[in-house]
Protein backbone atom coordinates (compact mmCIF):
# COMPACT_ATOMS: atom_id res chain seq x y z
CA UNK A 1 0.00 0.00 0.00
CA UNK A 2 1.39 3.40 -0.92
CA UNK A 3 2.16 5.63 2.03
CA UNK A 4 0.62 8.97 1.20
CA UNK A 5 -0.61 11.95 3.17
CA UNK A 6 -4.18 10.66 3.43
CA UNK A 7 -3.10 7.59 5.37
CA UNK A 8 -1.17 9.50 8.05
CA UNK A 9 -2.45 8.98 11.54
CA UNK A 10 -2.47 11.72 14.17
CA UNK A 11 0.09 14.30 13.03
CA UNK A 12 -0.61 16.56 10.07
CA UNK A 13 2.79 18.26 9.81
CA UNK A 14 6.08 18.16 11.69
CA UNK A 15 9.11 20.47 11.51
CA UNK A 16 11.42 17.78 12.88
CA UNK A 17 13.74 16.33 10.23
CA UNK A 18 13.89 12.87 11.80
CA UNK A 19 10.15 12.49 12.49
CA UNK A 20 8.46 9.38 11.09
CA UNK A 21 4.73 9.46 10.40
CA UNK A 22 2.48 6.66 11.61
CA UNK A 23 0.38 5.34 8.76
CA UNK A 24 -2.95 3.56 8.94
CA UNK A 25 -2.04 0.10 7.77
CA UNK A 26 -5.41 -1.54 7.46
CA UNK A 27 -4.96 -5.23 6.99
CA UNK A 28 -7.69 -7.06 5.16
CA UNK A 29 -8.91 -10.43 6.23
CA UNK A 30 -7.85 -13.20 3.88
CA UNK A 31 -10.61 -14.67 1.77
CA UNK A 32 -12.05 -17.91 3.02
CA UNK A 33 -12.59 -20.68 0.48
CA UNK A 34 -16.17 -20.83 -0.85
CA UNK A 35 -17.06 -24.05 0.99
CA UNK A 36 -16.23 -22.37 4.33
CA UNK A 37 -18.47 -19.35 3.76
CA UNK A 38 -22.17 -19.04 4.54
CA UNK A 39 -23.80 -16.30 2.46
CA UNK A 40 -27.26 -14.89 3.09
CA UNK A 41 -29.35 -13.90 0.08
CA UNK A 42 -32.41 -11.69 0.55
CA UNK A 43 -34.70 -9.31 -1.31
CA UNK A 44 -34.46 -5.74 -0.10
CA UNK A 45 -36.46 -2.62 -0.93
CA UNK A 46 -35.65 -0.37 2.04
CA UNK A 47 -34.48 3.15 1.19
CA UNK A 48 -34.80 2.42 -2.53
CA UNK A 49 -38.14 4.15 -3.24
CA UNK A 50 -39.93 0.79 -3.51
CA UNK A 51 -37.53 -0.69 -6.06
CA UNK A 52 -36.42 -4.23 -5.36
CA UNK A 53 -32.81 -5.29 -4.93
CA UNK A 54 -31.08 -8.57 -4.14
CA UNK A 55 -28.72 -8.41 -1.17
CA UNK A 56 -25.89 -10.92 -0.62
CA UNK A 57 -24.43 -10.61 2.88
CA UNK A 58 -21.75 -12.15 5.11
CA UNK A 59 -18.90 -12.39 2.60
CA UNK A 60 -15.55 -12.86 4.34
CA UNK A 61 -12.52 -11.79 2.36
CA UNK A 62 -10.67 -9.01 0.61
CA UNK A 63 -12.45 -6.22 -1.21
CA UNK A 64 -10.92 -7.35 -4.50
CA UNK A 65 -12.43 -10.82 -4.11
CA UNK A 66 -15.76 -9.26 -3.15
CA UNK A 67 -15.73 -7.06 -6.24
CA UNK A 68 -14.79 -10.02 -8.45
CA UNK A 69 -17.71 -12.06 -7.09
CA UNK A 70 -20.03 -9.09 -7.57
CA UNK A 71 -18.89 -8.70 -11.16
CA UNK A 72 -19.56 -12.35 -11.98
CA UNK A 73 -22.99 -12.18 -10.30
CA UNK A 74 -23.90 -9.01 -12.21
CA UNK A 75 -22.86 -10.65 -15.48
CA UNK A 76 -24.78 -13.85 -14.68
CA UNK A 77 -27.98 -11.93 -13.85
CA UNK A 78 -27.50 -9.23 -16.50
CA UNK A 79 -28.08 -6.39 -14.04
CA UNK A 80 -26.21 -3.58 -12.32
CA UNK A 81 -25.19 -3.33 -8.72
CA UNK A 82 -22.34 -2.63 -6.34
CA UNK A 83 -20.16 -4.27 -3.69
CA UNK A 84 -18.87 -2.77 -0.45
CA UNK A 85 -18.52 -3.46 3.28
CA UNK A 86 -18.91 -7.24 2.90
CA UNK A 87 -22.15 -7.23 0.95
CA UNK A 88 -23.23 -7.23 -2.69
CA UNK A 89 -26.31 -5.40 -3.94
CA UNK A 90 -27.89 -6.35 -7.28
CA UNK A 91 -30.72 -4.46 -8.96
CA UNK A 92 -33.96 -6.43 -9.13
CA UNK A 93 -35.25 -9.60 -7.48
CA UNK A 94 -32.86 -12.44 -8.42
CA UNK A 95 -32.86 -14.52 -5.21
CA UNK A 96 -33.30 -17.95 -6.80
CA UNK A 97 -30.87 -17.31 -9.67
CA UNK A 98 -28.20 -15.97 -7.27
CA UNK A 99 -28.72 -18.89 -4.86
CA UNK A 100 -28.24 -21.45 -7.65
CA UNK A 101 -25.20 -19.60 -9.04
CA UNK A 102 -23.46 -19.35 -5.65
CA UNK A 103 -24.18 -23.00 -4.81
CA UNK A 104 -22.61 -24.03 -8.13
CA UNK A 105 -19.52 -22.02 -7.16
CA UNK A 106 -19.30 -23.98 -3.89
CA UNK A 107 -20.72 -21.43 -1.42
CA UNK A 108 -23.17 -22.37 1.31
CA UNK A 109 -26.28 -20.22 0.81
CA UNK A 110 -29.32 -19.48 2.94
CA UNK A 111 -32.31 -17.46 1.78
CA UNK A 112 -33.41 -14.73 4.16
CA UNK A 113 -36.80 -13.08 4.33
CA UNK A 114 -40.10 -14.04 2.71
Amino acid sequence: MAQNKKNRKGVVYSTSTDFNYNYNNTSQQASLPPQDQLLYVSRDSKNRRGKEATLIENFTGTTDDLKDLAKTLKNACGVGGNAKDGYILLQGDHKTKVKEFLENKGYKVKLKGG
